[in-house]
């Protein structure tokens, strides 16, 4: 009896031990039961590009980028990306937030978070128009004596994003304390609005200059006159906001916006019509109406032949097979890869990418960036997708703003079916 009593207890601890692990296993292995209930969130405005093989380089003989763009075949992941370029007014949504924020800060407008951390309370309007409010924000306006139309004008220069990133990449790369890769960026925001006049010597553009970047008219035109430190600061509050909001409702968010390597962005061009030129397929840049498939500078430079003088709406133009509107035409765009000409002869064939982390010091062209689709002022050539271009990343011009994409590696890697 006394051996059987031990073995009824040994049993009894054994039923209690297992009872401890995770319930419903029967004591079999069937893995770590996740409390996520995970549902990939679909970022507005934007067309998911699916994952393939890209034949990366020219389409057709390209005397010019023969060394520049030689043809290579790539894997690529599946990723999201803008439909349209960012407009105006979603480029002033971030303008917005950073001139209001400065303002909570600078008028001590705080409030606690659940930990005791404090935040800005944005629930406090405010009032720009209110006179007592500008005498408290007095650093953020130019006097009247100084402004040139007689009364105090709002000093757009006084804009500046703070954010911080972790380099993972790099750290892994070479190692080390993780705090030696934490980078600190203070980025002037506001849009460049001189780059109508600097860029165009003898030619009287001051109407557009002063009006393109908040007149009501151009909301829907593709924002220029940012750089691409601008465009990376963009991408780092458009991240920050959409997470916060899914932070507030407890739901996972992964991935990040960011600029399309130039990889991602021919990719993406192509619209899976691989030996084409054009977006729209080719080999010509008109349909069999006669009418301009882009807005660029046709014939012998007729700027407004295809339907715009400068840019045109965003919206403008046939997507191309994957709903991307305005791939090639109406603005150039920045991509995240920094320009060497032998790119295309070391770039792996999974997911190829060159990106030069800038270091203060670097000279000038060592800042590089390239630049994609050619633009409104550009002729065909800059047009076709395996043109490669490039501008300096602390430089703006009048005809070149950006696109985000945004990868979610999950989604990525099973399912590389197109949604829209």
């Amino acid at each position: 009896m006394k051996k059987l009593s031990l073995k009824i207890s040994a049993l009894a601890l054994l039923a209690l031990t297992a009872s401890c692990g995770k319930s419903g296993s029967g004591g079999q292995l069937v893995g770590d039961p996740t409390v996520l209930n995970y549902k990939a969130p679909v970022p507005l405005g934007m067309v998911y590009v699916p994952s393939g093989v890209l034949k990366m380089g020219a389409s057709d003989e390209d005397i010019r980028g023969r060394n520049d763009a030689q043809i290579r075949s790539a894997q690529m992941t599946g990723f999201w990306m803008d439909e349209t370029e960012i407009s105006n007014a979603e480029y002033r949504q971030f303008t917005n937030y950073v001139r209001d924020s400065m303002a909570h800060q600078q008028l001590g407008d705080q409030i606690d978070n659940a930990d005791g951390t404090p935040r800005l309370d944005f629930r406090k309007r405010i009032n720009w128009k209110d006179a007592d409010l500008q005498d408290q924000l007095a650093s953020f306006y130019i006097p009247a004596e100084q402004s040139g139309w007689g009364k105090k004008e709002f000093d757009n220069s006084k804009l500046v994003y703070h954010y911080e990133t972790y380099d993972y990449e790099t750290n892994v790369r070479n190692g080390g304390a993780r705090s030696s890769y934490i980078g600190k960026y203070d980025v002037p925001v506001y849009p460049d609005t001189t780059v109508w006049i600097r860029q165009f010597a003898y030619s009287y553009n001051e109407p557009i200059a002063l009006q393109y970047n908040w007149f009501p008219s151009f909301n829907n035109y593709p924002v220029v006159g940012v750089n691409w430190n601008q465009c990376n600061a963009f991408c780092d509050w458009r991240t920050r906001t959409w997470k916060s909001e899914r932070d507030k409702t407890k739901q996972f968010f992964e991935g990040k916006f960011m600029l399309p390597n130039e990889m991602q962005w021919e990719w993406a061009a192509r619209g899976g019509r691989n030996e084409a030129p054009y977006p729209w397929g080719g080999p010509y840049i008109v349909n069999k109406k006669g009418c301009y498939l882009a807005n660029f500078k046709p014939l012998r430079g007729n700027y407004a032949a295809d339907g715009g003088l400068y840019t045109v709406p965003v919206n403008k133009y046939f997507p191309n097979d994957y709903g991307l509107r305005n791939m090639s035409g109406n603005v150039s765009e920045w991509t995240s890869s920094s320009y060497f000409g032998t790119t295309y002869q070391v770039v792996a064939d999974m997911n190829p990418e060159v990106e030069y982390k800038m270091k203060a010091n670097d000279p000038q062209w060592m800042k590089r960036k390239v630049v994609r689709g050619g633009s409104w002022r550009d002729v065909a050539y800059y047009l076709q997708v395996s043109t490669r271009d490039y501008e300096y990343a602390d430089t703006a011009k009048a005809y070149i703003g950006f696109r985000c994409a945004y990868q979610q590696i999950a989604l990525s890697l099973t399912n590389g079916r197109k949604q829209r």
